[in-house]
């Protein structure tokens, strides 16, 4: 028997879902890598994220362009260190590192600023021995890795420093900072800036000796080259007092890591460009005998004495305690050239491979417990009707999984546990939207309708309030997608992901099922329904309806 007019709109509407998911599964095994399995967050994987926050001098916006440039360089760095399967995005004015693998740290190298600058050393002091006289020493060593200070560069007299440092120039603690992020870093620099580079040798004094090598540096890829600069060493137990820098790290047209066999050290060696090339000769030969710093994001990294000047050839060699794996980053980071911006990690996490496992296993275990306690919940109360809420969790189940598949494939898209979360607490918004569907018809056989025409009237009330309660939650879900940074936008999306997939399932599968169930005579018993007691409920008030009516008669 060919079906009723009525049953025609139902099935078609139940064969468009049925297209789409034909159309997702399509894409999944047909396209791309054609990998049925959806792209895991580290946090599930294993591996390290790492969410750097540009750091501007004038506590500016960073803009596009410079954040874009810093993507590709950090892109290059990745890819000269030979790390597979990372990825390097940017997420509103933050950028993102993902490295698979358990070694966090090299996802903190490649964030490295990696602003390089050689300064003559005007100055220097032990950490150690601060407060105590020196008599400047001349160095035997003719290794640029030699510890020995050398004489520093003669200087015209100036007046003795007073005792004491006016509260002006006082290098102490800063004022606390107020405002937003991007005005505490501003202010942080400026505070670094206005202490560890002025012009005035009694700021300077003071300035070293109140230096603390142990704290982050907030000058660290913010410093002014044609200024002077109190920096410590990147081992923390020497500060120096650094000149105008003399040469950019721009000019370096290479740069390659080495073990040096005479001196059993790894080394990291500089190939300068034609400019470059020649003001690294005129500046080992104004200093043949003294030293010059090479300074990293505002650390000296080496300060070796200068041999022999003027050198010509344009190549030099960094020396320091590096190990094979130091030089090598050192080397990658300035072969690539410095970052346009300094940054600070604001957020950083390393999770073990069986960690992410483990973690996995949980999030899919109380996704399973989440759907088992609906189905059960709608079972026990709605009897087959909770059946009809179980096809359509699978429904949108099967929609979820392909479309996670695809956007891992397209945009980059990682799963990870925060975006567990979100699915999971979109069954339960799915769940209330059958809820609303199913108590609407409850509220419609109350007036005293039989469940077939009790559906399609339930249905036309429960649209509204399933779209408008759908609408508020897609709105936060928004709001906080693009307020949020990290894993929370993951949860955000996925959130707002399910809230749209809840309004396409309620739609185009569980009304069309509900509509459908109505018109059978199976579905329509009470017993199958669980609808016996509304339907009792209806029949008293008919009753009591009639005897109210009759009683106002015979009177």
């Amino acid at each position: 028997m060919p079906p009723s007019q009525g049953s025609a709109h139902p099935l078609r509407l139940l064969g468009v879902y049925a297209a789409l998911l034909a159309v997702i599964y399509a894409l999944v095994f047909f396209t791309g890598d054609k990998d049925p399995t959806p792209k895991l967050g580290i946090d599930l994987q294993g591996g390290t994220r790492v969410t750097l926050t540009a750091r501007t001098p004038d506590g500016s916006k960073p803009s596009q362009d410079s954040l874009r440039k810093a993507q590709e360089i950090i892109e290059n760095r990745v890819n000269g260190l030979g790390v597979g399967g990372s990825e390097v995005v940017i997420d509103g004015d933050n950028i993102v590192i993902t490295v698979p693998g358990d070694d966090g740290q090299q996802a903190r190298a490649l964030a490295t600023t990696a602003k390089l600058y050689i300064r003559p050393v005007l100055d220097n002091e032990s950490v150690a021995n601060r407060g105590v006289p020196q008599q400047p020493a001349q160095s035997p060593a003719a290794t640029p890795s030699s510890p020995a200070p050398e004489t520093p560069e003669e200087v015209s007299p100036e007046p003795a420093p007073q005792q004491r440092v006016f509260p002006a120039q006082a290098p102490t603690e800063p004022p606390a900072p107020s405002g937003s992020p991007q005005e505490q870093a501003q202010q942080e620099i400026a505070t670094a800036k206005a202490v560890r580079q002025s012009t005035d040798p009694t700021i300077q004094k003071a300035a070293m000796a109140a230096l603390d090598c142990s704290k982050p540096d907030p000058l660290a890829g913010n410093d002014d080259p044609k200024l002077p600069l109190v920096a410590c060493s990147t081992d923390g137990t020497e500060v120096f007092l650094l000149d105008k820098s003399r040469i950019d790290g721009q000019e370096i047209k290479n740069a390659s890591s080495g073990l040096n066999q005479q001196q059993a050290r790894h080394e990291v060696n500089l190939e300068f460009k034609s400019g470059g090339s020649d003001a690294w000769a005129t500046l080992t030969g104004e200093y043949l005998q003294k030293r010059v710093a090479f300074v990293l994001d505002s650390k000296v990294v080496s300060a070796p004495v200068v041999q022999a000047g003027p050198q010509q050839g344009g190549r030099t060699t960094i020396s320091g305690n590096f190990t094979a794996t130091s030089a090598k980053e050192l080397a990658n980071t300035l072969k690539y050239g410095s970052l346009p911006l300094s940054f600070q990690i604001s957020e950083a996490e390393t999770v073990s491979a069986t960690l992410g496992l483990s973690s996995l296993k949980a999030g899919l275990l109380a996704g399973a417990v989440g759907l088992v306690v609906v189905l059960l919940y709608c079972l026990a109360y709605y009897r087959m009707l909770g059946f009809l809420t179980g096809l359509s969790l699978v429904a949108s189940g099967l929609a979820v999984f392909g479309i996670m598949v695809l956007l891992g494939r397209w945009i980059g898209f990682t799963l990870d546990l925060a975006g567990i979360a979100g699915l999971i607490i979109g069954i339960g918004m799915t769940a209330d939207s059958f809820v609303v569907f199913f108590e609407r018809i409850k509220d419609e056989m109350r007036e005293g309708r039989s469940f077939r025409s009790a559906v399609p009237r339930g249905w036309q009330r429960a649209r509204r309030t399933i779209l408008s309660g759908n609408a508020v939650s897609f709105i936060a879900a928004a709001v906080l997608y693009a307020l949020a940074v990290g894993q929370v936008r993951g949860f955000a999306f996925t959130l707002g992901l399910t809230t749209v997939l809840d309004v396409v399932v309620v739609f185009l599968v569980t009304a069309p099922l509900v509509l459908l169930a109505s018109r059978t005579a199976f579905w329509s018993s009470p017993s199958v329904n669980g609808l016996g007691a509304i339907q009792q409920v209806a029949r008293e008030r008919k009753a009591a309806d009639a005897a109210l009516g009759e009683s106002v008669r015979t009177r």
